[in-house]
Parts: structure tokens; C-alpha cells; sequence
């Protein structure tokens, strides 16, 4: 062939050849309607630790202590910030290719968040940059810790609490997520956790029960009243916890569509069932319906549909809502005076309580045969029984994980800072003035 001929064909070859070496070198597409609300649901998420839950939990005790759980919330987003960039996300979230230690814990490709660049992206979430994704989770990181401050609240040395949720964090949530949904032993399993029965709420709720029985109860417990000091307060981070939490379940979709769409259903149902479903248990048991009360089921029903928001349908969030709200609030007022545990602000009866309603119904309401939007019973997916005994044992596991867990590093965490709980004095002063030496009202 002629010069010539070399050169007119040159340009020709190169222009068929250019889109095979654009896609050996192409990186995944950002998708920019998934980006804008994945950056909206993190920011959902981060507001319902602050100031939602702070709020929340600041309503509940007493007037001298109204600071000290809003700092306690506080400084946990802050800690778990920054655990979470130099070696959580990393554990949690590093897949087995890319060097992940084993089914349980993850690998340490990405500690310090190297190599996370502008528009990479994770292979958990590939239509948005992987910064996005280490956000939104670290915003499950942080008000996962924060949930447990309702257990122990009003007691404990703040000194203790910084230590704990450090080994907390890092050595009981991280793992938990890494089993579940960073490639690890439950998720392979099969496990349905949308966005966090288990992780999340049973996680922290058990170890709030742990928290509780190794720390011991107030001063005065059960001997005096101990009355909320501004169920406004309650009512406010209550109503920022349910607007939040459409980021917490819509957004665990990482993506703009029908499932997140439905997630964001099923979570407005499931709340509004579970408010009813506690007012009327404490109307007819209690003759009188409280905001307090009504407040605490919306809760409830937040944390019972939370795992299966993205795979019940409506009718099935009816149900997980209702039956969340019943049981949490006998769990919260009954189960608790009975058993005789100072659970302050009902982490346990109802975070664990409702966690564990809503993971195991997840099993059943995936069904489509039940309504809902997953494969169970069908030729794609696990039977009906089989998955629902999945389910089971994942409750099993984190309730084994995590109140191990936690009471070892209790036990820890007291050897480290002279014990867990302030003294006699201080919790007569309050945490207010004697740790931080402020005042929440100035009368």
C-alpha cells in the first residue's frame, strides 16, 4: 500500500478504534439526579442527630442535665467524623476484592480516605461520587452511637462516654455494617436490611441496655418523680427525626427512584401507624393519650420500618408500624418497670424493640405474595420461612455482637477512666453544671 494510501486510511482507523480505547478507559457515568439527592438525604441524615435527636433526648430528662445529652449528641457527630474518614469507612465498606481482611471486618484500602478522588465512584453505589457515599454513611455512623446516649443518660462521666463510643464505633458498629452491608458474612447470608434493623437500631438498642445495667440506675430512681423538663423539645426533635429519616430510608435506594420512592411511602405509613397504634395502647391502658406518647411511637414506627422500607408495600408498613408501636410502648413502660432496668430515655424499649419487629417482619412483607417489592417466595429469592430464619439470625447475631461487645468495652472504658459514672455529688448537681459548668435555663 502507498504512503499515500497509509496516511488516508490512518485517520479512518483511529476514529473506529477511538470508542474501544474510551471504554477500556472509561470511568463509571455520574448520574446527576441520583448525586442531587444523595446530597439531600445526608443532609437528612446529619440533621436528625443535630439537632433532632439532641433535641429529642434534651426534652426528656431533667432540666439540670438539658446540656449534657445535646453535647453528648454533639460530640459524637464530631468523633465519629473523624474515625469514620481515617479508618471506618474503610473497614465497614471495603469490598473482598479490594482487600477486605474477612467476612467480618473490611479491609484498609481506603484508610485515611486515600485514593478517593473527586468522581470516582464505590461499587456499592455507582452512579454517585464515592465522597458522597463516605458521607452519607458516616452519617449512619453517627447517630448510630448517639441513639445509645438515651440508655445511660443523666450518669455518666463525660470522659468515659468519649472513650466508649470510640471503641464502640470502631470494634461493634463498623464490623456490624461491614457484615451486613460492605460485602460480609449476613449479607452474602441474604439478609434484608434496607437501611439498618439490625445495624442500626438493634445494634444501638442492645447495647443501651447493656449501657444501663453496667452503669446502674439515677439517683433516686424509682424512689421520687423524675419528670421530662420541655416535651416541646421532644415534640421538635421528634418531628426533625421523622422529616430525617426520609433521607435515612429513601436514601438508603443511593439513587433517585421507585424504590426510594417507595421507601419514602412506606416510611410516612408506617410512622403514622405506629403514633395511632402507641396512643390508643396508652389511652386504653393509661385512660389518657400524651404528645410524649404519640411522639414516642412515631419514633417507633421510624425504627420498626427502617429494614424494610424499600421491599414492603404499603399495606405491610401498616402492619410493621402498628405492631411496633404496641410493643414498643409495653416494652418502654412495662417490660421496663417489671424487669426493674433504668433504661432513661428507652433506647432499648425502643430502638432494640422495634428494631427487631421490623427486621423480622422485613421476611415476611418482602413477599409479594404480602404486597411487598423484594423476591422472597418467589423462584428468584429464598422461600418465605427460609428467609424470614435469615432474618432471625441476623437479630440473634447483633444481639450477641453487640451486647458482648459492649459490655466488654464498658469494662474497658472503667478500667481506663476510674469508672463509668460520676460521682454522687455531680449527679445531685447535674451534668449541666458539674461536668461542663453550664446552665440550660437561667431562672
Amino acid at each position: 500500500m502507498s504512503n499515500r494510501k497509509i496516511f488516508a486510511v490512518l485517520p479512518l482507523s483511529v476514529l473506529l478504534a477511538a470508542p474501544a480505547f474510551a471504554q477500556a478507559g472509561a470511568k463509571p457515568a455520574l448520574n446527576a439526579g441520583d448525586t442531587a439527592w444523595m446530597l439531600t438525604a445526608t443532609a437528612l441524615v446529619l440533621m436528625m442527630t443535630v439537632p433532632g435527636l439532641a433535641l429529642f433526648y434534651a426534652g426528656m430528662v431533667r432540666s439540670k442535665n438539658v446540656l449534657s445529652v445535646m453535647m453528648h449528641c454533639f460530640v459524637i457527630a464530631s468523633l465519629a467524623t473523624i474515625l469514620w474518614v481515617i479508618y471506618g469507612y474503610s473497614w465497614a465498606f471495603t469490598p473482598a476484592s479490594d482487600g477486605a481482611v474477612n467476612q467480618i471486618w473490611g479491609g484498609t484500602s481506603r484508610w485515611f480516605l486515600r485514593g478517593v478522588g473527586i468522581d470516582g465512584t464505590s461499587a456499592l453505589a455507582p452512579t454517585i461520587p464515592e465522597a458522597l457515599y463516605i458521607c452519607y454513611q458516616m452519617t449512619f455512623a453517627i447517630i448510630s452511637p448517639a441513639l445509645i446516649v438515651g440508655a445511660f443518660a443523666e450518669r455518666m462521666k463525660f470522659s468515659a462516654l468519649l472513650v466508649f463510643m470510640a471503641f464502640w464505633l470502631s470494634f461493634v458498629y463498623v464490623p456490624m455494617a461491614h457484615m451486613v452491608w460492605g460485602g460480609g458474612w449476613l449479607g452474602n447470608l441474604g439478609i434484608l436490611d434496607f437501611a439498618g434493623g439490625t445495624v442500626v437500631h438493634i445494634n444501638a438498642g442492645i447495647a443501651g441496655l447493656t449501657c444501663a445495667l453496667v452503669i446502674g440506675k439515677r439517683r433516686g430512681y424509682g424512689q421520687m418523680a423524675i419528670h421530662p423538663n420541655n416535651i416541646g423539645y421532644t415534640v421538635i426533635g421528634a418531628s426533625l427525626l421523622w422529616v430525617g429519616w426520609f433521607g435515612f430510608n429513601a436514601g438508603s435506594a443511593t439513587a433517585a427512584n421507585g424504590s426510594a420512592a417507595m421507601a419514602m411511602l412506606s416510611t410516612q405509613i408506617a410512622t403514622a401507624s405506629a403514633a395511632l397504634a402507641w396512643m390508643a395502647a396508652e389511652w386504653l391502658v393509661g385512660g389518657r393519650p400524651t404528645m410524649l406518647g404519640i411522639a414516642s411511637g412515631a419514633v417507633a414506627g421510624l425504627v420498626a420500618v427502617t429494614p424494610a422500607a424499600g421491599t414492603c408495600g404499603p399495606m405491610g408498613a401498616i402492619v410493621i408500624g402498628a405492631l411496633a408501636g404496641v410493643l414498643c410502648y409495653f416494652a418502654a413502660t412495662k417490660l421496663k418497670n417489671a424487669v426493674g432496668y433504668d433504661d432513661t430515655l428507652d433506647a432499648f424499649g425502643v430502638h432494640c424493640i422495634g428494631g427487631i419487629v421490623g427486621a423480622l417482619l422485613t421476611g415476611l412483607f418482602a413477599a409479594p405474595i404480602l404486597g411487598g417489592f423484594g423476591t422472597v417466595g418467589t423462584a428468584a429469592g429464598n422461600g418465605l420461612w427460609h428467609q424470614f430464619f435469615i432474618q432471625l439470625l441476623g437479630v440473634i447475631v447483633t444481639l450477641v455482637w453487640s451486647g458482648v461487645g459492649s459490655f466488654v468495652f464498658l469494662k474497658i472504658t472503667a478500667a481506663l477512666c476510674g469508672g463509668l459514672r460520676v460521682a454522687e455529688d455531680e449527679e445531685a448537681m447535674g451534668l449541666d453544671l458539674a461536668l461542663h459548668g453550664e446552665r440550660g435555663y437561667h431562672l
